[in-house]
């Protein structure tokens, strides 16, 4: 049976005080903020273009919070001060205390939807509940592409894809922003590992940076329309992304005109140049060497090394978005209400999680499953999530210690206190439901051997500044997955994890349950899917592999160094072929392809029709020819076109099903996803394109082709 839809649970949430009438028709953003620059001597200019981060200081500035970072308006103008907080999934704690908040599930889990719905709601709930806390700017909009699966931050992002990572972003920001707040997005660009981020450069082709990680920024804001990007740490051809003027000037402002404000990351400025080379405002100026957008920008604009012009601009961009999104006179945000908000973290939830493997229809839980035993995982205090910036500690959340490696300003391990073997036991009421701590892998073992069903819950934690090393799970659980399932085939194996692992137990257990890391209501969810109250419709955005050997880059660059002072370069083999289009290129099999989910359900397509031109649209036929009402997620990928093969998803429908039930899909691609980058613009040859529908990266059900018209298409 269906819970309601996330769409209105999130618009249920946000209707006290959260949607708001348009304010009354004012001069546009631009004119308004030229004439309220007119009025600025070059001191206020100055001071809108540097801030501070007010969680490393003591004491505060006055009408400062404890957060990520702080800008002070000019109260004679009526422009407010920017209060910024870390929030990509939800409002960061900062270590303010006493501070509740709700923890949406993690990028990847977002992304697993495959539901736009479900991420502008999402943002529309943190926007809604940062204004609530005093904050004015979200320093969310994660879009970097999960091109290491390594990559310690890979869990606030949304996948291996641009399109899929471009839309989820865009739909997001527009949630968040539509709470009169400033959304970014970041970190721009090609900032995909954490280790080596402040010295790497990425040594990657412009036409393998235009149709990967530089389109999903595009499509993030064409569709998102976000008031700030930030600029990354790392190097890109080696020029640091804050002072890169082919990035900022030529690609951002230029080519895709784009009007809001470019924003450093926290430490990533290096010199007063980089205003020139399209860097607007430097962010939590105490991590830099020197505050470089104080007096000295002063000083380079006296002595006309910066001109009046470009701060003038700088400034411009900041103020124009403040205006554009409702920064100036906000309505009242009304009173913060977790429980009620909560709703929309558990729904995105259950819509992430993954089914990777039902043998035998373990899952959903049968009723004559009357003594269950769960083990491992902390399952009996919470559910895991990631760390680094990101983090959110709503106030029932458990404390752990980190593990070595981590970095020494984060908070460690926290467990979100949404606990799934409370959840279960609510859920199934008539099993015998106990618990054992998994830390003897033989005493599990014999716990679960006579159970009717062992539920493992593995944990992989992750962070900013903390990659993974590798993939297999940490702290001895293989081994402890592997001796309950060899007690007992009737296991489940539910995984908690922002990277993809390795499954050694794969063939030896019954069900595996991906549930990423699931937020404030986390373990509701796991527990609604296991049981059957929500079906699984969560589809991978990220590949899988089988083993190291089947990367790109089996060892992580930059691991062997001797510490974090000697520069190197990453040079990026897979090009444009990020994720499930290197296996492709590779014939290569993963344990698990992107867009991979199984259903308690089962679909049938058919009656595929292609139609070219300019661009191609498909139409074909999904049927649910199983007995549960269900929702399935059928993809249409390019395979060829004329000049090479490589694949690419080109569209998606999220389609909800009866048993029986049969709905027409219609997909049309943008056709900057049939071009190559070439000659400085979008080219399309003229030609057949070969593609096909199916239900993940390497399963084909419906195969067709297009010719298409040849054509150039704008930056």
């Amino acid at each position: 049976m269906f819970s309601r839809s996330f769409a209105a649970a999130g618009l249920a949430v946000l209707a006290a005080g959260a949607v708001h009438a348009a304010p009354k028709a004012k001069a546009a953003p631009d004119a308004r903020a030229d004439a309220l620059i007119a009025q600025m001597t070059l001191d206020e200019q100055i001071a809108l273009v540097h801030g501070v981060m007010p969680a490393l200081m003591n004491p505060m500035p006055a009408g400062t919070i404890r957060s990520a970072g702080y800008i002070p308006g000019l109260p004679r103008l009526h422009i407010p001060d920017l209060k910024e907080s870390d929030a990509s999934l939800g409002v960061a704690n900062a270590g303010r205390s006493h501070d509740d908040a709700v923890a949406l599930p993690s990028g990847l889990s977002l992304a697993a939807t495959f539901s736009e719905p479900t991420a502008q709601a999402g943002g529309a709930m943190i926007g809604k509940e940062a204004r609530q806390k005093g904050f004015n700017v979200l320093l969310a909009g994660g879009v970097d592409l999960v091109r290491e699966p390594r990559n310690g931050r890979n869990f606030e992002y949304l996948g291996e894809d641009p399109l899929l990572a471009g839309r989820m972003a865009a739909a997001s920001i527009r949630g968040i922003q539509s709470q009169h707040m400033v959304s970014t997005s970041k970190h721009f660009a090609i900032n995909d590992q954490e280790t080596g981020r402040m010295i790497a450069s990425v040594e990657l082709p412009e036409a393998a940076q235009r149709e990967s990680d530089l389109l999903a920024f595009e499509l993030a804001l064409e569709g998102g329309k976000p008031g700030s990007v930030m600029c990354a740490y790392n190097k890109v051809g080696g020029t640091y992304a804050c002072e890169h003027p082919h990035l900022l000037n030529d690609i951002l402002k230029g080519d895709w005109g784009y009007p809001g404000w470019v924003m450093s990351d926290w430490g990533a400025v290096h010199s007063v140049d980089a205003a020139n080379q399209g860097l607007d405002q430097e962010s939590g100026q105490q991590l830099d060497k020197q505050v470089f957008f104080a007096a000295p920008l002063k000083a380079a604009v006296e002595s006309g090394q910066v001109s009046r012009a470009r701060l003038h601009d700088m400034v411009h961009r900041i103020v124009r978005e403040m205006i554009a999104k409702g920064l100036i006179d906000p309505p009242d945000p009304g009173q913060l209400d977790t429980a009620k908000d909560s709703v929309v973290a558990l729904h995105a939830a259950e819509q992430g999680i993954v089914l990777l493997k039902n043998e035998h229809g373990l899952l959903p839980l049968a009723a004559s499953a009357k003594r269950i035993v769960v083990i491992g995982g902390h399952a009996d205090v919470g559910v895991i999530s990631g760390g680094g910036s990101s983090q959110v500690i709503p106030l029932n959340s458990v404390h752990f210690a980190p593990p070595k490696g981590a970095p020494p300003w984060g908070q460690g391990i926290w467990f979100h206190g949404s606990a799934p073997l409370k959840a279960l036991q609510a859920a199934a009421p008539g099993a015998q439901i106990a618990f054992d701590p998994g830390t003897d892998p033989a005493a599990a073992a014999a716990a679960a051997k006579d159970a009717d069903v062992a539920i493992v819950f593995a944990t992989h934690w992750v962070s900013e500044a903390y990659d993974a090393r590798d993939l297999t799970l940490p702290d001895n659980q293989d081994a402890l997955i592997a001796a309950v399932a060899a007690a007992n085939p009737r296991t489940v194996v539910v995984l908690e994890s922002g990277v993809p692992n390795l499954m050694p137990w794969l063939d030896q257990v019954g069900a595996v349950v991906e549930a990423w890391y699931p937020g404030s209501r986390g373990g509701e969810a796991i527990a609604n899917v296991l049981t059957g109250k929500t079906p699984p419709s969560g589809r991978l955005p990220i590949t899988f592999p089988a083993a190291l050997a089947q990367l790109p880059e089996p060892a992580l660059p930059g691991a062997d160094l001797p510490n974090e002072t000697t520069p190197f370069d990453i040079a990026y083999a897979e090009g444009s072929d990020v994720g499930y289009r290197w296996f492709a290129s590779r014939g290569a099999k993963p344990l698990f392809p992107f867009g991979y989910g199984l259903s308690y359900s089962a679909f049938h397509y058919s009656g595929l029709k292609v139609v070219g031109g300019r661009t191609v649209t498909a139409s074909f036929t999904v049927t649910n020819t199983g007995a549960r009402a269900a929702i399935d997620t059928p993809q249409l990928y390019l395979k060829t076109e004329p000049r090479r093969a490589q694949q690419r998803l080109i569209g998606w429908s999220r389609v909800t099903l009866k048993p029986g039930e049969s709905r027409t899909v219609t997909l049309a691609a943008d056709p900057r996803l049939l071009a190559s980058w070439a000659d400085h613009g979008w080219r399309i040859d003229p030609g057949a394109y070969a593609l096909f529908v199916g239900s993940d990266a390497m399963t084909p059900v419906l195969s067709g082709s297009a010719k298409i018209a040849g054509s150039r298409l704008r930056p």
